[in-house]
């Protein structure tokens, strides 16, 4: 059978531009389009490859002199709760995250706001627009689905959805070996909830009832501070040289 060159992804490398995680450092980018009947299983591939989704574009660093961004992916069969994670769960034991559609509301983006104003209003993000954020959710040509959680309400049980206002959103790709956390946002006022770390665990959890053994979390940057509560969630894979490597302890 032959194979059509639309098939065949065409990669790219972006021109150098300062990094977001080490000062003084600049970064580049190999990338390729995720489009077509392929997509899916391309992300897939890509993604076990150490490259991250943003919309239609599957992107991985490609920077000459630093190998700091490391792919990282929760074991979620072995995966052991601390004595800090069981407190962040008993502290969000009131929340309950539906899967649903990626589909866009204005009660997401709301709260996508308050999070950028107040967590990162000098970032890359910070003047997205309600159709800028429209298009992150749902520029997607492969399984990506929003997780929304509210207060659990009296009917929970029945349906697995929560009730009230919106605490926290994840943008989530469903991949063949795990769930690949894309992007999340939370209620910026209650930060002793921990309600990211919540996500998370909730995230193991999931992907345990799907039969799905990791849980993609990006890049763990060493020497970014922003990035260090990667290494908490154990055992954990990170991407060497050499392939995927268990690590046990921080």
């Amino acid at each position: 059978m032959t194979e059509h060159p639309r098939d065949t992804p065409q990669f790219y490398l972006t021109a150098p531009s300062p990094c977001p995680y080490l000062p003084g450092r600049e970064e580049r980018k190999v990338f390729t389009h995720l489009v077509g009947e392929r997509a899916t299983q391309l992300n897939d591939v890509l993604t076990h490859g150490g490259f991250r989704r943003s919309q239609s574009i599957a992107y991985r660093p490609a920077c000459e002199q630093c190998r700091a961004c490391i792919s990282v992916r929760i074991c979620v069969e072995d995966f052991e709760e601390t004595r800090s994670f069981r407190r962040v769960r008993q502290a969000n034991a009131d929340l309950i995250g539906d899967m649903r559609a990626a589909v866009p509301t204005a009660e997401q983006y709301s709260l996508f706001r308050a999070y950028l104003d107040s967590r990162h209003g000098d970032g890359g993000m910070a003047d997205m627009t309600v159709l800028d954020y429209a298009m992150m959710v749902e520029d997607s040509h492969v399984r990506t689905r929003l997780i929304e959680y509210r207060r659990r309400g009296p009917d929970t049980a029945i349906h697995g959805r929560g009730q009230g206002a919106l605490y926290a959103v994840a943008l989530t790709d469903v991949l063949a070996d795990g769930l690949s956390m894309v992007y999340s946002f939370y209620e910026p006022d209650e930060p002793a909830r921990s309600i990211g770390t919540f996500m998370i665990l909730d995230h193991v959890s999931k992907a345990k009832a799907l039969g799905l053994p990791y849980v993609y979390l990006g890049y763990w940057v060493d020497g970014s501070d922003k990035m260090n509560y990667k290494r908490r969630f154990l055992p954990q894979e990170r991407l060497m040289p050499n392939g995927w490597e268990r690590i046990e302890a921080p």
